[in-house]
């Protein structure tokens, strides 16, 4: 069975899913948008935020929080490979397997990984850290060949690469991502973003001291910045200033030419 096949196998658990805190969380959800449907993506985010994968009794609750059925729920849910239809690990590893990385060693370091993680890892590790799935494209071809660990894109990722890759997370020291993109937290830290709650990661590095656990730091969102003040022009000495009643300064010779008084006179010249 391929990873898309078993995407597409909603497993189950007891309910209820979501705690009486994030039932009020998901109220808040449904509010911002003008219709509840559109609360959709974020409540099945939120259900894998608390459970760490979206079970078939999360996509109930959601349907009943925003008044669909469980078989339309289920039909989004099962679209979105980034939504997890089975218990994962806290990290998920996606290789890229499409032509562009394929060609340039994507196999290798799927076959690297799975030989590192071993068979299970296609569900999840034993310990629970990893999950190792085939993607399909990551739209980074000019990347290639690329790995997201929990979405967040690595590039050049050899098969070499992924073993070191493998081990700096099992050794608690996720590594920062490729163009600024920070360091990935666990599924359920990530889930919670994706869901409009929470900022997302700061970059963990090397030298760092206590933040060696490999969880990154949640970074607040920047206060928008002041437009700059300008002063506002101040008349020059002796020019005249319009008073009450006024539209503009001293009347120029266009307006006298346009005001109907002249207009009037130069019809009597005439």
């Amino acid at each position: 069975m391929t990873t898309l096949e078993a995407h597409h196998l909603v497993e189950d658990v007891p309910g209820p899913v979501l705690s009486e805190e994030n039932r009020r969380v998901a109220t808040g959800i449904v509010a911002r948008y003008p219709t509840a449907r559109s609360a959709l993506l974020p409540l099945l985010y939120l259900v894998q935020s608390e459970v760490g994968w979206v079970p078939r009794q999360g996509m109930r609750e959601v349907a009943e929080i925003i008044g669909l059925t469980t078989a339309e729920v289920e039909a989004v849910a099962t679209f979105y490979t980034m939504l997890k239809l089975h218990p994962c690990g806290k990290y998920v590893i996606s290789v890229c397997t499409n032509p562009s990385c394929s060609l340039l060693g994507a196999r290798e370091s799927y076959e690297r990984a799975k030989e590192l993680l071993g068979d299970a890892a296609e569900r999840m590790t034993p310990d629970g850290t990893f999950t190792l799935e085939e993607e399909e494209c990551l739209a980074a071809c000019d990347k290639a060949p690329v790995v997201a660990v929990n979405y967040v894109f690595y590039d050049g990722v050899t098969a070499d690469r992924m073993e070191e890759l493998i081990g700096q997370i099992r050794g608690g020291r996720v590594p920062e991502a490729a163009r600024g993109a920070g360091v990935p937290g666990d599924l359920k830290e990530v889930s919670k973003v994706l869901a409009g709650l929470g900022s997302a990661p700061v970059a963990v590095r090397e030298g760092d001291g206590d933040k060696g656990d490999g969880v990154a730091e949640e970074q607040p969102a920047p206060a928008p910045e002041e437009e700059p003040k300008t002063a506002e022009p101040q008349p020059e000495e002796g020019a005249h200033l319009p008073q009450e009643g006024e539209t503009g300064g001293p009347m120029g010779e266009s307006e006298a030419e346009s005001s109907p008084e002249a207009a009037e006179g130069g019809e009597t010249d005439g």
